[in-house]
């Protein structure tokens, strides 16, 4: 282990971190006060041997694949390299507001975030499960129908786009425009991140230019500008439950929610 990663958990302990691949360099994200003050180039494709490494110190807090145990800390396995890539950097910068995480990425390169952003990119989410009791007693629309009907078709009445517009189908995301992957996140994780973006909360600078590099949560903040809490907690039930079909030797496709 290098000394910047043993100073590291001895300031600060356990840590916590939320959530697009391409070959080219991507450009820095301007540096905040946080920043290291060391000369650190574009990184390069991430390596994602190297990032197995270099994630030893994230698995208290969201497994050692990825996959995290309690349900405020977001699972990471799955999740597109230039996503998690982005979000390290905001976090080293402080544009993205989070104690712990600016502690642990102030000491990563840029080449440590791609890494590591390769490792959790090549590893499986696991599936969670959708609640679908009734929203009220004697009503047949459930939880989980309502969080679907949004994220496949929207509210138009409500100004409310269809989610898998841009995070797809299964929920994988889209790695060219950096829209990350949802499915089976944690409902709890989901429900907190909805609410901070219907208040307004925006990551970065900029809305122009490339999404990596620059603001990619404006959108964000004007769809769930339109969200009741019933629709929040009914899209992140589903969410949680979404998962792409698996095929059984057979041949028969098992459907996910």
């Amino acid at each position: 282990m290098s000394m910047r990663w043993v100073v590291a958990l001895m300031a600060l302990g356990l840590s916590t971190a939320p959530w697009a691949q391409e070959a080219q360099p991507v450009a820095d994200v301007a540096a905040g006060p946080a920043a290291t003050t060391e000369p650190d180039p574009p990184a390069l494709v991430g390596d994602a041997t190297r990032g197995e490494e270099l994630s030893a110190v994230c698995a208290a807090c969201h497994g050692l694949d990825g996959n995290s145990v309690d349900p405020i800390n977001p699972k990471l396995a799955g999740q597109h390299e230039l996503y998690t890539y982005r979000q390290l950097k905001l976090f080293r910068s402080g544009a993205r507001e989070n104690a712990i995480m600016l502690g642990f990425a102030s000491v990563l390169s840029n080449q440590d975030m791609r890494d590591i952003g390769a490792w959790y990119a090549t590893q499986r989410v696991t599936p969670g499960v959708a609640n679908d009791a009734p929203i009220r007693e004697g009503e047949e629309l459930t939880w989980a129908e309502l969080g679907r009907r949004l994220y496949q078709g929207g509210d138009a009445e409500r100004q409310i786009p269809a989610c898998m517009a841009c995070h797809g189908p299964t929920g994988r995301g889209n790695p060219g425009s950096a829209y990350p992957a949802l499915a089976g996140q944690h409902a709890d994780y989901t429900r907190a991140k909805l609410v901070e973006f219907r208040d307004g909360m925006v990551w970065g600078e900029g809305t122009r230019g490339h999404p990596i590099t620059e603001n990619a949560n404006v959108v964000m903040a004007g769809v769930a500008r339109y969200l009741s809490d019933e629709d929040i907690e009914a899209l992140s039930t589903y969410i949680e439950g979404l998962h792409r079909a698996e095929r059984r030797p057979t041949g028969r496709a098992v459907a996910g929610n």
